[in-house]
């Protein structure tokens, strides 16, 4: 008796894809992959085992304020990577202040892909005075670096809010700010794609079969347009922390009581020519790591998904 053929699951197509025998012929993408997996899971799994909650004032005291890493002399257990003038672990408030970064990138790209995919789609879909006045838009953001896009807007917002909702707000103001100057180059990209798909066969029969505009959009040309906005998602991630970071620098971004890895490089800077380097320099570590195994993992996206270089 013959035996049935057993059902292909996605798990099995996905092994069998080009993209992931590229993936595992890159010891780049894979070391990338990893050292991004090893830092987000240790960033949100950071309460079952650091010592403290940094963000929880209750749980900070000056006696352990100032205490060097652990191999240096002076250290103290449990703090591995010493404490800062408020007695805050530094560990626990790298760790807690990743979680802070890596959730406003994550929201940043989503929501400027959202705007940027829906302005691309119309823009390129009905062409004409809709299509100037949309790219146009984008023009002008384009024109003006992103840092100062991102500045202007904090600045403006944080003016508008109540001085008690400024802290709590300080996050939902720096995903706006990121989204503003950042949903630019999805709408073009779209757009292009967009112009085009228009003009393919199986659009203009879906227009002759009277299809909603808006499901022929999001159904049949949005898909034919992924590959490319993938790609710049995954570069536009580390993008948004860096931006992130840098605003937090500046004093403008996350308050010191919800530190980001920015806010912990700020408070830092201020001592770092009095010999506690460790407040600085580890969060700048965990920053670097961060952001260059985002883009060694774009990097390699890119170029799995050229067909030119297949």
């Amino acid at each position: 008796m013959t035996a049935l053929p057993q059902p292909v699951t996605r798990l099995t197509r996905w092994r069998q894809s080009d993209l992931w025998w590229s993936f595992t012929q890159s010891k780049a993408a894979m070391f990338a992959a990893g050292l991004l997996a090893f830092l987000v899971i240790t960033a949100f799994a950071a309460p079952l085992y650091v010592p403290q909650n940094p963000f929880d004032p209750a749980q900070l005291t000056l006696l352990n304020a100032e205490y060097p890493p652990i191999w240096v002399e002076g250290g103290q257990w449990p703090f591995l990577l010493g404490t800062d003038t408020q007695g805050r672990d530094i560990l626990s408030a790298i760790l807690y202040g990743s979680r802070v970064s890596i959730l406003i990138g994550l929201a940043s790209v989503f929501f400027a892909l959202v705007v940027g995919l829906g302005t691309g789609l119309v823009a390129g879909y009905y062409g004409g005075l809709i299509e100037d006045a949309l790219m146009r838009i984008g023009d002008v953001l384009l024109s003006i670096p992103t840092i100062l896009i991102a500045i202007l807007v904090s600045a403006i917002v944080r003016e508008l809010l109540p001085t008690h909702l400024r802290e709590v707000g300080a996050a939902g103001v720096l995903v706006l700010a990121i989204v503003l100057s950042g949903w630019v180059q999805y709408a073009r990209t779209v757009r292009a794609q967009t112009s085009v798909e228009r003009g393919k066969e199986y659009v203009q029969a879906a227009q002759l079969l009277k299809v909603p505009a808006r499901r022929i959009m999001f159904r049949h040309i949005l898909p034919n347009t992924l590959t490319p906005i993938f790609v710049a998602a995954t570069l536009n991630f580390g993008m948004a922390i860096l931006t992130e970071a840098t605003l937090s620098f500046l004093g403008i971004g996350m308050p010191a009581s919800q530190p980001s890895l920015g806010t912990l490089i700020r408070l830092g800077n201020q001592f770092l020519f009095s010999g506690m380097w460790w407040i600085t320099v580890f969060p700048v570590l965990q920053l670097c790591l961060l952001v260059v195994a985002v883009n060694l993992l774009g990097d390699w996206l890119r170029d799995a998904l050229n067909p030119k270089l297949r």
